[in-house]
């Protein structure tokens, strides 16, 4: 059975991406890509490894009737068209902040408010691995942030086991590609300042802080730095349990909770050159990789976990939320396993 699909837009980096996997994607045929900055330009003049796709942007305004809409829009643009979005579609998936959270609170102190607080109660936070039963027949789906989605995988297991309760100490500091800023950057975002850096671009008060907080029931002291590379989220987190723990017990926290996730790789210490997560070995893909290593001096462990912001983080978590709602196979048109070697993600 195919599905239609239309990308709500589709100009920018994330919604490129989306327009590359469902292109691919066994179960999805595209109907639309709406661009109000490329209305009648073909994909491909935007995305030129979308060149073979016969597809023209259109104006957001004139939405065609589809099963699945992916909003890859600046937040505050959702809530203000969700209705506009569900009359078009049977199953919204918004890939922005609009509707990640689930109360009207939350949005008056982490962003500008929220126009439609009515709703957030209906969304479905899309990230599977935390929340895979719940998004099964799913029609409003938002996609998780980034920078969340690398520190709730890598902290997740230790929840799960019992090593954390969420009353522990948490420092988190997450490193980004320039693609986070999407493809109207601005200045910050420009090769010549771009180039070299190692940039902290939100010391404090990150927003993504809310996402962690409401799905690990954990509030962390988080720092995003903007680094020298493309595609990419590495988070580091350094905790503090209680008591004492060994890589016995978190190797098998870490097989419990992932053992079966078809995109989930522990990667912590082992031979060869990439002995922990790094987001140059899964760029390109829907993978991500989770790692630790123990500081028994300190009482501390140290938690590694890697995505690329464009995939995991962004539009293959919601083709992979997409999937699970409608009944598809789980790694339908997300299979891609990335290169070895490869340049700057």
């Amino acid at each position: 059975m195919s599905h239609t699909a239309s990308v709500v837009g589709g100009s920018g980096f994330t919604g490129g991406e989306l327009l590359r996997l469902l292109d691919g994607h066994p179960e999805f045929e595209v109907a639309q890509a709406t661009s109000r900055s490329y209305e009648r330009k073909t994909v491909g003049h935007q995305h030129p490894n979308l060149r073979g796709m016969d597809l023209r942007f259109s104006d957001p305004a004139d939405l065609e009737s589809v099963d699945v809409l992916f909003a890859a829009t600046p937040h505050g643009v959702s809530m203000e068209r969700i209705d506009a979005f569900r009359d078009a579609a049977g199953t919204v998936v918004d890939l922005s902040a609009d509707f990640r959270l689930s109360t009207e609170a939350q949005y008056d102190e982490w962003y500008d408010g929220h126009d439609r607080p009515e709703l957030l109660n209906e969304a479905e936070y899309a990230l599977p691995e935390l929340n895979r039963e719940n998004l099964i027949g799913a029609d409003l789906i938002a996609s998780g942030g980034c920078n969340a989605t690398a520190t709730i995988l890598g902290l997740k297991p230790l929840f799960d086991a019992g090593i954390l309760s969420g009353d522990e100490n948490v420092v988190v500091d997450v490193k980004v590609g320039s693609s986070e800023g999407g493809a109207g950057g601005g200045a910050a975002s420009s090769h010549p300042e771009r180039s070299g850096i190692v940039r902290p671009y939100a010391p404090t008060g990150h927003r993504h802080e809310a996402e962690i907080e409401e799905f690990l029931g954990l509030s962390v002291s988080f720092t995003v730095h903007a680094v020298d590379m493309t595609r990419g989220a590495a988070a580091t987190c350094h905790v503090f349990p209680d008591g004492p723990v060994n890589k016995k017990e978190l190797w098998s926290a870490y097989r419990e909770t992932y053992g079966d996730e078809p995109f989930v790789r522990t990667v912590a210490g082992g031979g060869g050159v990439y002995r922990y997560p790094e987001p140059k070995t899964v760029a390109g893909t829907n993978n991500a990789e989770v790692g630790f290593e123990i500081d028994p001096g300190n009482r501390r462990l140290v938690v590694f976990s890697a995505i690329d912001n464009m995939m995991k983080g962004s539009a293959g978590q919601a083709v992979h939320a997409a999937n699970v709602a409608l009944g598809i196979e789980e790694t339908a048109g997300l299979d891609f396993q990335g290169f070895h070697p490869v340049g700057s993600p």
